[in-house]
């Protein structure tokens, strides 16, 4: 029976569970000769009982003259008696501004210690911050707590001469993987002849202890010291035989993800079946956030010239996967399928999948539906194409009723795009992990997390996860307009790429996966309208995906010239080259009409299309966007704000 979850609101948001691993605590990032502690799936977040169970309030004997209180790390912060990076838990004085890491919080360093292997005279706490160079083996200079000898006037770093003994660990291990010699208790780095890999596990040696046979070359983390793997396994939901380890440096491929390992693996001699020790514990069945359908662990994916549908590589159809029982064609790799950015984390065998409607509206008729953000009316089915619908705006996207097609109430002015009534209620985004639900608007305002525009229109939204509509919609394969030949597809990478529509930099980006082609596009720039009004002309005008020119470009708006490499608004007859910026404006995002709330006041959102344009209270302008704000609730004439800009030099919006 499953141990029932704890609660450690001081510690962490989610409900954890009763855990043993030997892996490093989250809360101090270290190692510990001890296995209990709490465990978040959710997160992959682990604490050590001993920093799980902390109190919120502790006298320490560094700080005697005030209480310490527990607290999460928000900032950088460095623990201020052994100069370490504080991780996660810590405790502060706040009236002293003193940090001390969890760590130093559970083992207080004494204040008089006597340590005759790293100086022939007793050392003595010293209470004071101060900067000084280290006399032990680390040499650094740092500032804060110090040991020192008063007759030599040397210091030493707290941490390169005091060990708890709560924290010790055996200089001399026989180990049932390693006969036939001992191994030896090392700190700091791996010798230069090692790999600085763990034998048994393959994770990269921890510098603070480790154990190791200079004779074979063999190190060991402390995990597998203290927990090492099991000789032999028998689960069927894995492979239908034992499997027996083998703790050797041997290179092989994992039946289980298709990956090369080079070192211990669980094999079975029989069937010629070998995987790594961390593909025993692969889920069965889970979702992902590429794909609308749960995926499910396979032993042979059996789809030939297949690619995964997270990192669009080629698939290698005899090895095991994650595949779709309704896709036939779906593929995923098994590591590509467990990344932090997209499993939530939680195995789904045995647990019934959801039935609910998604659905976004009830037919009623041929050509009416009742949408589930405004279910006190009927909307009608309109084929536009005819008429440029200037002052009608769509409730989900905020942008104008245009040439496109709609629904529109037949008792009030609500309008939807066809194309946004048809959003599902609930979908996977590769942006986030869990399913993401459509919210009507509700009046309030926010910013999209993947384009970054402001708007009160509908949203998709888990926690604090909020995509515009449009942004919520982009699913892989994303086919753009401006490069039509190849899909663009979400592959995070390293580092910012610079976007092919705005050579801006940016995180998150589609990319063209065809090798040689460097297109990337960031969320606002592939969600950009493909054709706007505005009244600088009479035509609507398209979007243009830059082009190479001579000479000099002028926006015809803010009268300002224009790069004609990146992507402008130009009208009919191509004589004009718009900013994006000076077309859409900061509140495109906005409904008209709507009023928007902010802790500097309430503000009216209009529409700037009357004959005498508004007047900008701060850069004393008028306004040239499609869209200002009106501020409410004065008694003196109308004031209005052009632009965020505006917004941010007046209020904080």
């Amino acid at each position: 029976m499953e141990s029932e979850g704890v609660s450690l609101p001081l510690i962490h948001e989610h409900v954890m569970m009763p855990w043993n691993d030997l892996r490093k605590g989250d809360c101090c990032e270290r190692l510990e000769a001890i296995s209990e502690g709490y465990y978040c799936k959710i997160c992959d977040f682990f604490v050590h009982k001993k920093c799980g169970d902390s109190s919120e309030y502790i006298q320490h004997p560094i700080h005697p003259v005030h209480t310490l209180q527990l607290q999460r790390k928000s900032d950088v912060a460095y623990c201020d008696l052994c100069g370490s990076n504080i991780t996660d838990l810590y405790y502060r004085c706040e009236i002293c501004d003193l940090n001390v890491d969890i760590y130093c919080a559970k083992y207080p360093p004494p204040e008089v210690i006597d340590i005759s292997e790293t100086h022939h005279h007793k050392l003595t706490l010293l209470k004071e911050e101060i900067e000084f160079e280290c006399e032990a083996k680390c040499g650094e200079v740092r500032y804060g707590l110090s040991y020192q000898c008063r007759e030599c006037d040397l210091a030493f770093h707290v941490d390169c001469i005091w060990n708890p003994p709560e924290a010790k660990h055996p200089s001399e291990v026989n180990h049932t993987y390693h006969p036939l010699h001992p191994l030896k208790l090392h700190t700091g780095q791996p010798p230069d002849y090692s790999d600085g890999i763990c034998r048994l596990c393959s994770r990269k040696i921890d510098d603070r202890f480790f154990y190791h046979c200079s004779a074979c070359n063999f190190s060991l983390d402390l995990r597998c010291v203290l927990n090492p793997p099991p000789q032999s396994v028998l689960d069927l939901k894995v492979h239908a035989h034992q499997l027996i380890f083998r703790p050797r440096l041997d290179s092989f491929t994992c039946n289980a993800c298709g990956l090369s390992g080079d070192r211990s693996p669980y094999i079975c001699v029989q069937c010629d079946f070998m995987i790594h020790q961390e593909c025993l514990t692969l889920p069965r069945l889970i979702n992902i956030n590429r794909h609308d359908h749960r995926v499910s662990r396979t032993s042979v994916l059996g789809v030939v010239n297949s690619v995964c549908g997270v990192c669009r590589q080629k698939v290698d159809w005899t090895w095991g996967g994650y595949s779709c029982q309704k896709c036939p064609r779906y593929v995923v790799h098994s590591k590509c399928a467990t990344r932090k950015d997209v499993w939530n984390g939680k195995e789904l065998e045995g647990i019934p999948e959801e039935t609910e409607d998604i659905e976004p509206y009830m037919v009623i008729d041929d050509n009416t539906i009742q949408h589930f953000s405004h279910k006190e009316h009927f909307l009608r089915f309109h084929v536009n194409g005819l008429f440029w619908e200037e002052n009608k705006h769509c409730s989900a996207c905020s942008h104008p009723i245009c040439l496109q097609s709609f629904y529109g109430c037949i008792d009030c002015d609500f309008m939807l795009h066809q194309s946004c009534a048809n959003y599902p209620r609930k979908k996977w985004h590769v942006l986030h992990n869990d399913r993401l639900a459509l919210v009507a608007s509700g009046g309030n305002h926010y910013r999209c997390d993947a384009c970054h525009r402001i708007s009160n229109g509908f949203r998709y939204k888990c926690g604090y996860t909020e995509s515009d509509v449009l942004c919520g919609s982009v699913s892989e394969p994303f086919v753009h307009p401006s490069h039509p030949h190849h899909p663009l597809y979400y592959i995070p990478r390293v580092g910012n790429k610079t976007c092919s529509g705005c050579n801006n930099s940016a995180s998150r980006v589609l990319t063209c996966i065809e090798s040689g082609c460097e297109f990337v596009l960031c969320f606002h720039c592939a969600t950009l309208p493909q054709v706007v009004k505005h009244r600088v002309d009479d035509h609507p005008l398209s979007l243009c995906y830059g082009e190479k020119a001579s000479g000099k470009y002028w926006c015809d708006i803010c009268e300002k010239e224009t790069n004609p490499s990146k992507w402008f608004y130009t009208c009919k007859d191509h004589r004009a080259s718009l900013h994006k910026e000076c077309v859409l404006g900061n509140f495109a995002g906005f409904m008209p009409r709507s009023t928007i709330k902010s802790r500097s006041g309430s503000f009216e959102v209009v529409l700037n299309n009357s004959i005498s344009r508004p007047f900008c209270i701060v850069c004393e302008s008028h306004c040239m966007y499609p869209i200002a704000l009106k501020m409410l609730g004065l008694s003196l004439s109308d004031l209005y704000i052009c632009s965020l800009d505006c917004m941010r030099k007046a209020f904080t919006l």
